[in-house]
C-alpha cells in the first residue's frame, strides 16, 4: 500500500510562507500521481494542486496560481507545496493524496494524515 506523510504546516502571519512536504513510501514514486487538498472548518475538502504522472500535467486553480507551487523530488519520494502570501482564508488542514497512475485529482485514493496550516490576521 501507499503511505503518505505530510509535514510542514504551522502558524504564520498574513503574508507569510510555508512549504509543505509529502513523502511517500510503499510504492514506486514514479507511478504515483500526487496531490494536495485542503479542508477548512465548515467547508468541503477542495483540491489545491495535483500532479498526474501519466499525463505529465499539473492542476492548479487560477485563484491560487500566483501564490502556490507544486513540485516533486523523485530522489526523495517527496512532493512539495510552496505557499506564499498566505491569508487567513488559507487556514485549513492540508492533506496529500496519491493514486497509482491517477489521471486527475479526483482519482486519488490513498490519503495522508494532514497537516494544519493556520494563518493569523
Amino acid at each position: 500500500d501507499v503511505q503518505l506523510q505530510a509535514s510542514g504546516g504551522g502558524l504564520v502571519q498574513t503574508g507569510g510562507s510555508l512549504r509543505l512536504s509529502c513523502t511517500t513510501s510503499g510504492f514506486s514514486f514514479d507511478e504515483l500521481s500526487i496531490g494536495w487538498f485542503r479542508q477548512a472548518p465548515g467547508k468541503e475538502r477542495e483540491a489545491v494542486s495535483c500532479f498526474t504522472n501519466r499525463a505529465g500535467s499539473t492542476y492548479l486553480p487560477v485563484a491560487l496560481a500566483d501564490r502556490f507551487t507544486i513540485s516533486r523530488d523523485s530522489a526523495k519520494n517527496t512532493v512539495y507545496l510552496q505557499m506564499i502570501n498566505l491569508t487567513p482564508e488559507d487556514t485549513a488542514i492540508y492533506f496529500c493524496a496519491a493514486g497509482v497512475f491517477a489521471l486527475s485529482c479526483s482519482r486519488m485514493n490513498y490519503w495522508g494524515q494532514g497537516t494544519q496550516v493556520t494563518v493569523s490576521s
